[in-house]
């Protein structure tokens, strides 16, 4: 009996264990993970109708079902109805209104999501994650009308625009390009009302920009600006590299930038320069002055930049440089986005507009180099300064002493180099620098937008 009895208690033991092992099996196996599946939906609480919704479902251990169903007080349809299983991680679907049905009178639909796992968790019926979202059916295109812009633009110059643009759900206003640049338009005057500049960039050999309105739904209109192109031809000029050059200035140069840090060859020190650093530094620049302000807008009256009093130019904007060397084409190029100045040494450099000064440090081949901030997206920028006299966060008055010419960065003689962008891209400070071509691209448009608003 004894031993019948520690049979019986060994056997009990064995249970037990098999037991313990099969529930830590089950706690620790990842084919019994107990994670819901996570869902993730492209919405932003509005659905067009017509759009599809995607829908993200990852699990580790697969996906064994899925189902969507879009319900209205009175209708139900299944739209998405999986049942075999995948091993895969991550699952998507489309979730489109059922066939046949184009518009709903309801002014919002339950989308009912209902995923299940490859688990073998909760007796082998696997992790259910169920949700149900509510989407407000908005089918309308926002309206949108082109009010005023300047008859044309010009190749390396710039442009304005302002237009209407009007939507209960409204998400984003832009104007897209032809080259993937993106202008922001600001708010203007009154409340559905939008201006902005635009640019056409040196390099590009064409443009065209279109003001894109969207709302939350996904439903989106747009209109093309009806710009006339005019072509400019820029200089190129073929420069020949001198061993002075390379054993002075770039040497110079050389040893102080990171860039050229270890890189002893004189050619490949100038390509790095010319081309890198100028590069990062032209990075900086652009993030700078890309900025544009989100408050109304309602008054722009710039008057002509003359940055140096009796200031002679030395170098044209969008000067296309080509270098050689002893027989050696086109070692490096790069393009000449300013308009360089020059009047005596060490000469004042003004502020023909007021503005924030928004950068004010040194910068590679810049050197000493102050960048305002003049509203409506426009920057002007002054490099090469010897001495500067305003900090960021400074606001700069109209004809206000902000440095004086140097010979900073990567210069040969004492000069300013004056440059001009809109939201970000370089333009030719020529046409900034003249009074009637004010008037009659940016300003009078302005007036002729602000009369047709008021009599609205």
């Amino acid at each position: 009996m004894r031993r019948g009895r520690n049979n019986s208690g060994v056997i009990g033991w064995i249970l037990a264990a098999v037991v313990v092992g099969a529930i830590g099996f089950m706690a620790f196996s990842p084919s019994f993970e107990r994670e819901d599946p996570k869902v993730t939906l492209s919405h932003d609480g509005y659905w067009n109708f017509k759009d599809p919704i995607s829908v993200s479902v990852e699990d580790k251990s697969g996906l064994k079902s899925f189902k969507a169903t879009i319900a209205t007080p009175h209708e139900e349809w299944v739209v998405v109805e999986e049942n075999r299983p995948s091993s895969k991680v991550k699952n998507t679907f489309s979730v489109l209104p059922p066939k046949g049905v184009r518009r709903v009178e309801a002014a919002s639909v339950t989308l009912k999501i209902e995923a299940t796992d490859n688990s073998l968790w909760g007796l082998f019926m696997g992790n259910t994650y169920k949700e149900e979202i509510t989407l407000v059916i908005d089918q309308r295109r926002p309206l949108l009308a082109i009010i005023a812009n300047s008859y044309k633009i010009q190749k390396g110059g710039a442009a304005i625009v302002i237009f209407k643009a009007e939507d209960a759900h409204l998400k984003s206003l832009k104007i897209e390009t032809n080259f993937g640049k993106t202008f922001i338009a600001q708010p203007f005057m009154k409340e559905g009302y939008y201006a902005s500049l635009v640019a056409w960039p040196v390099q590009e050999q064409t443009f065209s920009a279109t003001v894109v309105a969207r709302d939350h739904a996904g439903n989106e209109t747009k209109n093309a600006i009806p710009l006339r192109l005019k072509d400019h031809v820029y200089r190129v000029s073929n420069i020949e590299l001198s061993d002075a050059f390379l054993d002075g200035k770039i040497a110079e140069l050389a040893n102080v930038y990171e860039q050229t840090a270890g890189v002893d060859d004189r050619l490949e020190q100038f390509r790095i320069i010319n081309e890198k650093v100028r590069a990062d530094n032209e990075k900086v620049i652009h993030e700078v002055t890309s900025k544009v302000s989100k408050n109304i807008i309602t008054e722009f009256t710039p008057e002509p930049f003359y940055p140096l009093v009796n200031g002679q130019k030395v170098a044209d904007f969008g000067d296309h440089r080509i270098y050689s060397y002893k027989g050696q084409e086109n070692i490096s190029n790069a393009y000449h986005m300013g308009l360089d100045l020059a009047s005596v040494s060490m000469g004042a450099i003004k502020a023909s507009n007021g503005g924030k000064v928004v950068f004010s440090q040194e910068n590679g081949i810049y050197g000493n180099l102050p960048i305002i901030d003049h509203g409506f997206g426009l920057y002007t920028l002054y490099g090469h300064c010897s001495d500067v006299h305003v900090q960021e966060g400074d606001v700069a008055a109209l004809g206000q002493q902000i440095a004086k010419t140097g010979l900073s960065g990567y210069a040969m003689g004492d000069h300013l180099h004056f440059g001009v962008l809109v939201q970000g891209i370089e333009v030719r400070p020529e046409e900034w620098m003249d009074t009637k071509w004010i008037y009659d691209n940016i300003t009078s448009v302005i007036e002729s937008a602000k009369f047709t608003i008021n009599q609205r």
